[in-house]
């Protein structure tokens, strides 16, 4: 009768952590189970948005204020019409835009679901023309269009079930000693294989993020030297296997390799050249350079 009780237990547990609505990736096609709402995860989005908002310093850059909603706006049409013509429409009434550049000296950029995107200025001096930061920020609104977030949480929700119900299995049949050991294992585990989780979303957001870029005009063949960029400036970093993210040499094979690709959806922007603002990275100086929008 014991062992019943703990196998329907067991049952009741997978199930529960099979539940969730099926969700496609768009461009990708991958499939993902999803078991928060798009409201909760919105929800939670503005919340944690407006509380870095509150406490950020908005860049008084007008030059490069303008030049992240451009590219930003660009980005956003693009995403949408994608989403319009695919299947997806249902999808834009998740996105409230914004775009922001806030004073702060890392190479930094984000986008929250719902589309609420941050630029920090020390990017800047790194993507050096439109093009590249159109493809930082194809990458970002890849995320939320993916829905990394929701699928990331419910992962975690659905170890975190099956941690404890083990726990209460174990303990109930071999003891609170082997029960504690198993968990310690289990979480170590779960810990790890997260990792790759969030290895195979950057992977997908960079995919996505190079196509997003070049359906909204923006060469995609910038993304290379950006990186190269970034890996030059870059730090120690850890592992591949130890990270959440491929490592600079993984990211730029894969985006060669992904690049004949992304090019089908190239169509240049045809706009009057106009000055870009870029800030120098050795003085922290604005140069103006006069560089034809992509």
């Amino acid at each position: 009768m014991k062992h019943l009780k703990l196998l329907m237990m067991t049952v009741v547990v997978a199930t529960f952590a099979a539940c969730g609505t099926t969700s496609t990736v768009p461009l990708t096609g991958r499939k993902h189970k999803i078991s928060v709402s798009d409201e909760y995860i919105l929800s939670l989005s503005n919340q944690e948005y407006s509380k870095f908002m509150e406490s950020a310093k908005r860049s008084t850059d007008t030059r490069n204020v303008q030049l992240v909603n451009r590219v930003g706006r660009n980005l956003a049409n693009a995403v949408e019409t994608y989403l319009r013509n695919n299947g997806f429409a249902n999808e834009i009434q998740n996105f409230q835009w914004e775009f922001n550049l806030v004073a702060d000296k890392q190479a930094n950029a984000f986008c929250m679901p719902g589309g609420k995107i941050v630029v920090y200025e020390g990017l800047l001096p790194y993507t050096q023309n439109e093009a590249s930061l159109a493809i930082v920020l194809g990458h970002e609104i890849a995320h939320a269009v993916a829905k990394h977030s929701a699928e990331q949480m419910t992962k975690k929700q659905n170890q975190g079930i099956f941690t404890q119900a083990a726990g209460a299995i174990l303990g109930a049949t071999v003891g609170q000693e082997a029960a504690q050991a198993a968990g310690q294992i289990g979480s170590t585990y779960f810990s790890f294989r997260n990792l790759r989780y969030s290895r195979s979303n950057e992977n997908e957001a960079d995919y996505m993020g190079l196509i997003f870029a070049a359906m909204a005009g923006y060469d995609p063949q910038s993304a290379i030297p950006f990186w190269k960029r970034m890996a030059q400036s870059s730090g120690t970093k850890p592992i591949e296997m130890f990270s959440d993210h491929p490592s600079d040499a993984t990211r730029i094979q894969n985006l060669e390799r992904l690049m004949p690709e992304a090019l089908k959806y190239y169509k240049p922007r045809t706009t009057v050249a106009t000055p870009v603002a870029k800030t120098t990275k050795s003085s922290g100086k604005k140069t103006t350079t006069t560089k034809r929008r992509r």
